[in-house]
């Protein structure tokens, strides 16, 4: 069903999703106490008032909306004086700033419908929207999905191509393409509140007809993300070299396999880099790393999501893991990644250190690790807090990160192909889409000449793999070689990793 867009409607969602995260504010430390408490002020006195538009509470809407907004006005030109990305934000000027190619897909989702906002180029933004029942089928399907993910994992990971073509099914994709014009073929998304969460460029389309495939094979521009228009704009302005320099993370932790040669590989396609393996990548080390020097950063690493305290999400480096757990420990110091293993977050790359690095020369961020792509989908402000948004803040024009618990094997194929890509492909998105077609592709005989020609490598890695440990590293290649005819088909192995920014 497509709506105009017009009066306080425009307020009410459009423009209220072009803000940044006041959480962004509250890590300026230079932010007076007095000003945190008129903006946090007018944000409380702003949100009241959408519910009360949203539920038909308010008594005369177009005034109530006039006086929110004067009240954006008043909050913005406060943490515009303290904030490095100001909010002079024009929609017009943005829309008219974009690629005529390009088409932007950005979800709302109200308390009795999801909104989907087409923008382009030229012409008027048009508006689908969705039946009361296809929201609470949206909540339903989350839920499932998150207790599945949580609770099991096996039941998850089996059903996932399943459960992408139930929420295409909700969502509706197939007519909201109907509203990108023909000649687009970059596509950007700009989810809301949990659809951060799910790997959308892998949603299938056109399922009624015999080719079937999914959103990323329609746009050979690339499918990429944005937690805004506003911020996407930021990324835009942004002028980066291109992938020219290399520093990296290398298996701090010393427990993932095919880590090194996952690095090996992409440091071959640098001719400067600065690569810290395993025990050598501490906080100590990266903090006397003039990392504003380099083009690319590529974590290889575990990474974690703190879902109740976003800002202790963090990057888990070497002399993190500590022997003995403390007898009365900090909750919000130590980590509990995995059953009897215990880190420390001092040493750890933390979202709250990540806002204060310096990446002004960086092109692309590359969180190859788990669960680096996750967001406060429990926050129900429109903020976007995640390890991304830390390194866009940052500097960085583009995160890749990953939405959930990847795979060792698939990822470091991923991403040697993807840093293959980007030799010869100046886009993020498009040399990640092409990557993570690539791998969904691979037959079994090519990934078993990959395995030939990596062999030396391979057998290296198994060399350093405790004796006890080495055959069941070397079961699971083999019964990867066995599943046929495309060993990493299943979207749990390519779909994990989204690409944010530019």
């Amino acid at each position: 069903m497509e709506i105009a867009i017009t009066g306080y409607e425009v307020a009410l969602t459009v423009y209220t999703r072009e803000a940044l995260p006041q959480s962004w504010a509250m890590t300026q430390n230079n932010l007076a106490n007095a000003y945190r408490e008129r903006i946090k002020g007018d944000r409380d006195e702003i949100a009241v008032g959408q519910d009360k538009i949203q539920n038909g509470k308010a008594e005369n809407p177009k005034v109530l909306a006039q006086h929110l907004q004067q009240l954006r006005n008043q909050r913005n030109e406060l943490q515009n004086q303290y904030l490095p990305v100001g909010y002079g934000f024009k929609f017009d000027f943005f829309q008219g700033s974009l690629d005529e190619h390009t088409a932007i897909i950005e979800w709302y989702i109200l308390n009795d419908k999801i909104l989907a906002f087409i923008v382009t180029k030229k012409g008027e933004v048009t508006v689908w929207q969705s039946q009361p029942e296809d929201q609470q089928a949206l909540y339903d399907w989350v839920n499932q999905y998150l207790q599945n993910y949580y609770n099991q994992k096996d039941q998850w990971h089996n059903s996932l191509g399943e459960e992408l073509k139930e929420l295409a099914s909700i969502l509706h994709i197939d007519e909201i393409l109907t509203q990108i014009p023909k000649h687009c073929d970059k596509l950007i998304l700009i989810p809301h509140r949990f659809l951060h969460l799910f790997p959308l460029h892998a949603i299938p389309i056109n399922q009624n007809s015999e080719n079937s495939s999914c959103l990323l094979d329609l746009f050979a521009g690339g499918v990429s993300y944005a937690p805004s228009c506003q911020l996407l704009q930021q990324v835009q302005q942004r002028k980066r070299p291109d992938f020219q320099s290399l520093f990296a993370i290398q298996n701090p932790t010393e427990d993932l396999n095919y880590t090194d040669l996952e690095v090996q590989v992409i440091q071959s396609y640098f001719n400067t880099s600065n690569v810290l393996k395993k025990t050598a990548a501490t906080l100590t080390a990266i903090n006397n790393t003039d990392l504003n020097t380099y083009h690319c950063t590529h974590f290889s690493c575990h990474g974690y999501f703190n879902l109740t305290n976003p800002s202790k999400s963090a990057l888990i480096l070497a002399n993190a893991p500590i022997a003995d757990t403390p007898t009365k420990p900090d909750s919000e110091r130590y980590l509990n990644l995995r059953a009897g293993e215990t880190h420390d977050l001092e040493k750890c790359l933390t979202l709250d250190r990540i806002f204060s690095l310096k990446l002004e020369k960086c092109r692309l961020v590359t969180l190859s690790a788990c669960e680096t792509g996750l967001i406060d989908f429990q926050n129900t402000s429109d903020e976007y807090i995640g390890l991304p948004s830390g390194f866009l803040l940052a500097g960085s024009q583009a995160v890749v990160s990953s939405l959930w618990t990847v795979s060792d094997l698939s990822t470091a194929f991923l991403m040697m192909k993807f840093y293959e890509n980007l030799q010869t492909i100046n886009s993020v998105s498009i040399a990640l889409n092409q990557a993570q077609q690539w791998l969904r592709n691979l037959t079994t005989e090519e990934f078993e000449a990959l395995l030939v020609k990596y062999q030396p490598q391979i057998e290296e890695i198994f060399a350093q793999i405790p004796e006890e440990k080495r055959p069941v590293a070397r079961a699971i290649l083999r019964r990867t070689c066995k599943r046929k005819p495309h060993p990493f088909a299943a979207p749990f192995y390519w779909a994990g990793f989204t690409a944010t920014g530019l």
